[in-house]
């Protein structure tokens, strides 16, 4: 168990708003550099350089060096998901105080976004919804499994549920991850993963620039209602 010290470090780090602003900025899944950061967070390059060398220094962010570039990502899917839970208490505590009038944007957030490396918002809680309904995943509070209906649906999808191979990190194939917006999971692990980065691959989502938020191509609603029998 984490010493009340280590606790209190990592909440001290996630809990300033500059550094609040550039992991949030990480939460699709990409690799920024200091500059894109800075940006994010509305500082100076020089002060976004202190923020990330203490988060990297906590464990929250890694650095990975590509000629003369520098590019900062999230450490791992566990912080990506403290993350995600301090957003839902927030969302939560907002709710309380008083109404809240979201705006386009916030509609694009709560329609399909990325978390982390896997699909949520509405499109991410009816995929899961989908997969459970038609028995190809079950999923408990805190782990999953693929069926052998959902071996086949993915195989067919070209995407690979096969067990991890040895010497390989370790990754739960599939597991629930509570989605902020919906108070109901969406599909997360190594499954979730995949899913996001085929449906990126072939067409059927874009991102949107500026945001976690992903857009719905043409291609993609007839995917999705031939795949998984959902309506987009």
């Amino acid at each position: 168990m984490a010493s009340n010290a280590a606790f209190a470090e990592i909440a001290t780090l996630a809990g300033d708003p500059a550094r609040a602003g550039m992991l949030h900025a990480l939460m699709d899944g990409r690799a920024l550099t200091a500059s894109e950061l800075a940006q994010a967070a509305g500082i100076t390059p020089q002060t976004a350089s202190g923020h990330l060398s203490r988060l990297a220094a906590g464990g929250l962010l890694i650095v990975e060096k590509q000629g003369r570039h520098r590019y900062h990502r999230l450490a791992s899917p566990a912080v990506a998901r403290m993350l995600e839970s301090i957003m839902q208490v927030a969302a939560d505590q907002a709710t309380r105080r008083k109404p809240v009038v979201t705006g386009p944007r916030d509609k694009a957030l709560r329609a399909a976004r990325t978390c982390y490396d896997h699909l949520a918002g509405h499109l991410g809680v009816a995929l899961a919804d989908s997969l459970i309904a038609n028995r190809q995943i079950e999923l408990t509070a805190d782990a999953g499994l693929v069926t052998s209906r959902g071996v086949t649906l993915f195989d067919k999808l070209g995407i690979d549920v096969a067990p991890r191979k040895p010497g390989s990190p370790a990754r739960m194939l599939c597991r629930p991850c509570l989605d902020w917006s919906e108070r109901r999971p969406h599909l997360a692990g190594a499954l979730g993963a995949a899913l996001c980065t085929h449906c990126l691959e072939a067409g059927w989502l874009r991102r949107v620039d500026g945001s976690r938020a992903v857009a719905v191509t043409t291609k993609g609603r007839a995917a999705f209602r031939d795949a998984f029998g959902i309506e987009v």
